[in-house]
């Protein structure tokens, strides 16, 4: 896979180390299990997969290249070029600006624009009607474009299935930049539709199934749907695609959903259409991000640890890293913070709660509730033995340097723990 020129001040000297190990001895990734950092009265568990992923190196590699490459013009990124709150300070520190907002709201006017100015496609990318708007500005919106190229593999599905006269299910959060520029490509080729969950899947298989009256449905899904949108025609043939940061177990959920749906309405009866799987559904699969779906499978291979809590890093407003938050609540006492000054003390943490998007404070968080391995637990947080163990990872768009920050901020708390060389050593003699 190709490799990316990223500043050397996003990563760090302990978890890239851990993280070109493990690529290393398991190149085919076959082994999720995470990595143990064992200092004694703390031990972290490193998730197997997490952190930059190709889309992100990409954008980060783009967007530092369009700074270094234009010293005296202007630069400004369309939104946020990803979910991280310190990369986008970073490029803001070396005089980038924001054009736009996460929800789309302007905030530069385009018509302050001028022809010779710079302009960053976010990795998200952006919808046809902006990628015309700056075009006619005479912008040349795909000189600095970091789109993702696993978001542009999406569209491309989305295109096939418009060929194959198919109805587009989005499933992805209809505020979000990379759902609303999917949906833009979606609609040109077909009717398209977007879908949060599986609970909004079931609502719009009830349309399908003739349970739910239209005017609910218009209600409902008014504004997720492409113009001239006529669900007692455009949902007799559909496939799913999906907003890449998705959980991907989810999508394959809704996937199957649908599928297992249009063969009770339709039967059985019917043969393969064009390599797609049946008239009446098409197999999507291959929409999922392979960096989302490692991510995610790391993370499950985490609930398997004796932990005490879990510590997740991102930007509040990542979708990927949401999800992230949401598998380790499964089983661990979870903590969203963006940066390791979110920890105050060993008993004070201040964190996000994505569920109700709002900040939150909590005393003695390492004592939140008992211990996953069933020990028991002393009132400064630690258990019997003495020792706390953390699960430790991050979403695809935050640095190695923050995670690395957020364990040396916790690893501070602890007297008497092992050097980080002696730690280091052992990880390395183990594989």
């Amino acid at each position: 896979m190709k490799t990316f020129n990223i500043p050397g001040f996003y990563k760090s000297g302990i978890i890239s180390k851990v993280k070109e190990l493990r690529r290393n001895t398991d190149p085919r990734k076959k082994d999720y299990s995470p990595t143990l950092l064992d200092f004694g009265p703390v031990k972290f568990y490193i998730a197997r997969h997490f952190g930059f992923c190709y889309g992100v190196e990409n954008a980060i590699e783009i967007s530092f290249k369009a700074v270094e490459e234009n010293p005296h013009k202007r630069i400004f990124l369309l939104s946020q070029m990803i979910h991280n709150p310190e990369v986008n300070s970073d490029l803001i520190n070396r005089g980038v600006k924001f054009l736009m907002d996460t929800g789309g709201n302007q905030i530069i006017p385009f018509e302050e624009l001028k022809k010779e100015d710079i302009v960053i496609i976010p990795a998200f990318g952006t919808t046809l009607a902006i990628e015309e708007r700056l075009t006619k500005l005479g912008i040349a919106v795909h000189k600095y474009d970091t789109t993702c190229p696993f978001v542009e593999r999406v569209w491309k599905k989305a295109e096939k299935l418009g060929e194959d006269k198919y109805t587009v299910i989005i499933h992805g959060k209809h505020n979000h930049e990379e759902t609303r520029a999917t949906f833009s490509r979606s609609e040109i080729h077909s009717p398209a539709i977007i879908i949060k969950n599986m609970r909004e899947a079931e609502k719009l298989g009830a349309y399908i199934m003739g349970e739910l009256p239209r005017k609910e449905f218009d209600n409902f899904f008014s504004e997720r749907i492409s113009p001239g949108f006529d669900p007692d025609k455009d949902l007799e043939r559909v496939g799913v695609i999906n907003q890449t940061t998705m959980l991907a177990s989810e999508t394959q959920e809704i996937a199957d959903y649908f599928k297992n749906l249009m063969k009770k309405k339709y039967g059985d009866q019917n043969p393969p259409f064009g390599g797609q799987g049946g008239p009446h559904f098409a197999d999507t699969r291959d929409t999922l991000c392979y960096a989302t779906n490692e991510n995610q499978e790391a993370t499950l291979a985490l609930l398997d640890q004796p932990a005490d809590l879990a510590i997740v890093v991102g930007g509040y407003n990542s979708s990927n890293t949401s999800h992230i938050v949401e598998l380790c609540e499964q089983k661990f006492p979870t903590f969203f913070i963006s940066s390791d000054t979110e920890i105050e003390s060993k008993t004070k943490i201040n964190h996000f709660n994505f569920h109700d998007q709002k900040n939150m404070v909590t005393e003695n968080y390492m004592a939140v509730s008992p211990l996953s391995s069933g020990r028991a637990r002393l009132p400064d947080g630690q258990g019997a033995g003495g020792e706390v163990n953390i699960i430790l990872t991050s979403g695809a768009s935050c640095p190695d340097a923050v995670v690395e920050r957020v364990m040396m901020k916790l690893l501070s708390f602890f007297e008497k723990t092992k050097p980080t060389e002696e730690v280091m050593e052992k990880v390395l003699a183990m594989n």
